[in-house]
């Protein structure tokens, strides 16, 4: 990749980083991330969900300053999103484990977020923990048009519940795009016997995405979430088909933005001294390719910063999670955040 050389301007009602190419081009760089939020509870026992540890009688003593403390966390870490190349932060940012739209509005409404033009997408799913995933934008920057929730049906389980996947479309730079966010079943029970769940996600994912895309072959769709599963295993490799290069991915196919770091030995979280990814943004092959008239793929990066780490201890570079082993450590999440950019061409 060239190396750009970064200067900023006035577009529209916006800030943009702009970079400058060899050619003399402007390129208006957008971001785009996803986060699990880690927990993010409010204090209050909900009947419906099981949320108990999360109040302040529950084992989490959840109560209003640590709950406002994550918010402040959350919202710091957030508002250093992309600034290297997008002084506004990300366009759009996907997030997961959030129990309700409350949290997120409490969310967007603190700190440094507080300034920033930023709406919510969110519907409640049937997860038994009652987290979500859900959505947040910058009006300035990413136009919602329509969304929906669509839930995962797994005949094998009936009893399952787990988080709908949320579609949001929109238009970015003065084109249609399609964000589908997810939070795939978990591991419990093993890795083995918990991936035909994740699978059978990933085939829910990837007819979602197919179908937006037969319907309209110019729209653009990224693909991010907690998949619970690295870029290597079955449910992104095989049944999604997110290839691990570029050159790879045919029309109408999709490339895994996360799998060369992955291949770098680079993860978003870490468990008994190993590195996962589970943290994927995954893009459409028409994000892919040189021509800079409309919007392209230029770079990925897991954002694992050193504020977000642990800094001491047996678990020294590890995500700083709220709490580990019972003890409270006032942190972000288990999971580093992902990000994408993209680029487009500016008179």
């Amino acid at each position: 990749m060239r190396k750009f050389s970064l200067i900023f301007m006035l577009a529209c009602t916006c800030t943009l980083a702009i970079l400058a190419q060899n050619q003399n081009k402007k390129l208006a760089v957008y971001s785009i991330a996803f986060y699990n939020l880690e927990n993010l509870f409010d204090t209050i026992n909900q009947p419906d969900v099981i949320d108990e540890e999360f109040t302040p009688q529950g084992a989490m003593k959840w109560g209003s300053m640590k709950y406002h403390n994550k918010l402040n966390n959350l919202a710091y870490a957030i508002s250093q999103f992309a600034l290297d190349y997008c002084p506004q932060g990300p366009a759009v940012i996907g997030i997961s484990e959030i129990e309700n739209r409350g949290v997120i509005e409490d969310l967007i409404k603190t700190g440094p977020l507080a300034n920033r033009n930023y709406g919510i997408v969110h519907y409640d799913s049937p997860d038994r923990r009652g987290v979500d995933v859900g959505l947040i934008y910058n009006a300035d920057l990413f136009t919602v048009e329509n969304s929906k929730s669509v839930r995962l049906v797994y005949p094998a389980d009936t009893s399952m519940r787990t988080r709908d996947q949320l579609v949001v479309t929109g238009t970015l730079a003065g084109e249609r795009m399609h964000f589908i966010v997810n939070h795939w079943p978990s591991r419990l029970g093993g890795e083995k016997n918990s991936r035909p769940k994740r699978e059978a996600a990933a085939a829910l994912t990837k007819h979602l995405a197919d179908s937006l895309i037969q319907a309209d072959p110019d729209s653009k769709v990224v693909i991010m979430g907690d998949l619970n599963d690295d870029p290597n295993n079955s449910s992104t490799s095989k049944v999604l088909e997110a290839k691990k290069k570029q050159n790879e991915v045919k029309p109408g196919g999709y490339f895994n933005t996360m799998w060369p770091i992955f291949a770098k030995g680079i993860g978003s979280l870490a468990y008994q001294g190993q590195w996962n990814l589970f943290d994927q943004i995954i893009i459409s092959s028409n994000l892919l390719g040189k021509d800079r008239s409309t919007l392209k793929f230029i770079k990925a990066e897991v954002f694992n910063r050193d504020f977000l780490k642990q800094e001491e201890g047996k678990y020294k570079g590890y995500p700083k999670r709220t709490h580990a082993g019972g003890v409270y450590l006032n942190g972000y999440s288990d999971h580093f955040p992902t990000m994408i950019y993209l680029a487009k061409e500016v008179n």
